[in-house]
């Protein structure tokens, strides 16, 4: 069943046109990795299926992207609303540096007028949980998130952006800044996920897509050039320049 689907999206800065007339249907239940060069609009793209790219200056939409067949561009919708919905994680650990990691946790939450305790506290320990942090914050739950190392840090923002429950999460690049273990934790943690959520990752990594990803779709210069099952993508591409990106002869 399709959670996300995505129909003639074009996207500009300004007059410069980043990505062109994409559709894409994305799966419940799966992950879907966004391969490509730098400056192809991977990032651009993403930024768009949660209307994050509209807070540039001179940032421009066009076209529709359907959230369980609402289209969140459509008259009326609530950017914050559609946010909630669609999750994103980014590349650099964001962590909300006043705040413990208790606090970071429930901060969407508190925001929307939750205020039980005992429920805020069940809904913090489940998210930990899915992060595969609890065991590590458990008794550090008051001390600030930033005082946790970057792939905790990583995590934290993974758990933070669970709490609200999306059905959709977005990830950009986010192993970039993160060393090999801390990458292993982050690509094990995104196979358990889908088993709630559509997971759906930018990554420069073209390995790592090939490890995690169910679908792949590949970009060059905002136009998407192949989709596919990531064993078609990375074993028998249909598209000459998908083969010479794969293996390293471009890009």
């Amino acid at each position: 069943m399709s959670v996300l689907k995505v129909e003639n999206l074009n996207a500009w800065f300004g007059d410069n046109h980043v990505v062109k007339n994409i559709s894409l249907d994305y799966k419940a239940n799966t992950i879907s990795a966004i391969i490509g060069p730098s400056g192809c609009g991977k990032s651009t793209f993403v930024r768009c299926l949660n209307r994050i790219h509209e807070e540039v200056p001179s940032a421009k939409v066009s076209g529709a992207v359907y959230l369980q067949g609402k289209n969140i561009y459509g008259p009326g919708v609530d950017a914050v609303t559609i946010r909630k919905n669609i999750g994103m994680v980014f590349q650099k650990p964001t962590p909300f540096p006043a705040m413990s990691v208790l606090d970071n946790v429930l901060v969407g939450l508190r925001f929307q007028g939750m205020c039980k305790k005992t429920t805020l506290m069940e809904i913090a320990e489940a998210c930990l949980k899915k992060a595969a942090l609890w065991d590590e914050v458990k008794d550090k739950l008051n001390q600030p998130g930033t005082s946790l190392s970057g792939g905790q840090q990583q995590r934290l923002c993974i758990a933070r952006t669970l709490a609200v429950n999306p059905p959709v999460l977005l990830m950009d690049e986010p192993t970039s800044a993160l060393d090999p273990i801390s990458t292993a934790k982050i690509e094990e943690l995104m196979d358990n996920l889908k088993n709630e959520y559509t997971v759906i990752i930018v990554t420069h990594n073209m390995q790592q897509a090939a490890r995690i990803a169910d679908y792949t779709s590949f970009f060059i210069l905002g136009d998407l050039i192949e989709h596919g099952p990531s064993s078609e993508i990375f074993t028998n591409p249909k598209n000459k320049k998908t083969e010479d990106y794969v293996t390293g002869r471009f890009g």
